[in-house]
C-alpha cells in the first residue's frame, strides 16, 4: 500500500466564509491540502482569474500553511468543443500555476452532449499531462450517475492523465440509495485517482450528504479497503461535514482527519 495516502479537506465546509478564512480554518484543524472550492459565492481559482487573484490564493494557502492541491472544475459545454477546450485548459494553466495536482471534474447533466463532453475531456486531459495535472471525474449524477457511467467515461476517454474520483455518498445520492459504494468501488477501483471522503443518510426518500463521515449510510473501512487493495494511494478530500457553524465545522473537520486516517491505520495494520 502506498505511503503517499493523503488526507486533505475541500473548502466547501467553509463555503459562507471568505477563502482566506476557510483554508486557515482547514489548516488549524491539521489538514496540509485543501481542495478549492467555492468560497463567499466566488471560485477563488476559475479559467479568468487574474494573476492578482491567482497570487492572492497562494499567498492565503501559504499564510495557512496548506497546499492547494485540487481544484473543483467543469467543462463549460455551452461554448462548443473548441471553446470548452480552450476554457478547460485556461483553467488548468491557473490551476498549475497555484500549485494545485488535480482538478475534480463534476461531469455534465446534459446527457444529450455526452459525445461533446468526451471530445472536451480527450483535449483538456492531453493539456492537464502537459502541465503535471491529472483531471478526477467524480460521480455527480447525469453521464456520471453510476460507475457503469465512470467505466465508459474513463474508456472512451482513453488518456492517463483521466480518472475516477471515486465519492462513496454521491453514489447513495445521486441513486437516492438504490446503488450502494461498498458493492460498486470495486469495478471501477484500478481508475480511481481520487476520494472524496464524504457520507450520506436517506430518510423518507430525500437523501442528505450534510453529515459528518461515519454518521450515515457509507461503510468507510470496506470502500477505503477494497481501493487500497487495488493499489490506490492518491490523496483524500473531505468535502461535508453535519454543522453548519464554524466552530462546530472546524470540530466535524478534525474528527474526520482523526476518523479517516485510524480507518487507514487499521486497513495498513491488517495488510
Amino acid at each position: 500500500m502506498g505511503a503517499a495516502l493523503t488526507i486533505g479537506a475541500t473548502t466547501r465546509p467553509h463555503a459562507k466564509l471568505s477563502f482566506g478564512e476557510a483554508v486557515e480554518r482547514i489548516g488549524r484543524a491539521g489538514y496540509t491540502d485543501v481542495a478549492v472550492f467555492r468560497n463567499g459565492g466566488e471560485m477563488p481559482v476559475g479559467p479568468d482569474s487574474t494573476p492578482a487573484q491567482l497570487d492572492a490564493v497562494k499567498a492565503a494557502t501559504a499564510d495557512a500553511g496548506v497546499t492547494p492541491s485540487m481544484v473543483l472544475a467543469s467543462a463549460q459545454l455551452k461554448l462548443g468543443v473548441d471553446g470548452a477546450v480552450a476554457d478547460y485548459c485556461k483553467l488548468i494553466d491557473n490551476a498549475a500555476a497555484v500549485g494545485a495536482r488535480w482538478l475534480l471534474d463534476l461531469g455534465s447533466g446534459e446527457l444529450e452532449r455526452y459525445d461533446e463532453y468526451i471530445a472536451v475531456m480527450q483535449g483538456a486531459a492531453a493539456h492537464a499531462a502537459e502541465a503535471g495535472l491529472g483531471i478526477s471525474m467524480k460521480p455527480h449524477g447525469g453521464i456520471t450517475l453510476t460507475v457503469e457511467n465512470l467505466q465508459e467515461t474513463c474508456a472512451r476517454v482513453d488518456h492517463p492523465a483521466f480518472g475516477i474520483c471515486f465519492d462513496p455518498g454521491n453514489i447513495i445520492y445521486y441513486t437516492k440509495g438504490e446503488r450502494r459504494p461498498e458493492a460498486d468501488v470495486g469495478a471501477v477501483a484500478d481508475k480511481v485517482t481520487t476520494v472524496i471522503i464524504k457520507d450520506c443518510v436517506v430518510e423518507d426518500g430525500k437523501p442528505d450528504v450534510m453529515v459528518t463521515a461515519g454518521d450515515g449510510l457509507v461503510d468507510f473501512p470496506s470502500v477505503l479497503g477494497q481501493l487500497l487493495e487495488a493499489g490506490f494511494d492518491g490523496p483524500m478530500y473531505v468535502e461535508c461535514v453535519g454543522s453548519s457553524e464554524p466552530d462546530a465545522v472546524d470540530a466535524d473537520l478534525a474528527f474526520t482527519r482523526g476518523y479517516t486516517a485510524g480507518i487507514l491505520a487499521s486497513l495498513r495494520a491488517r495488510a
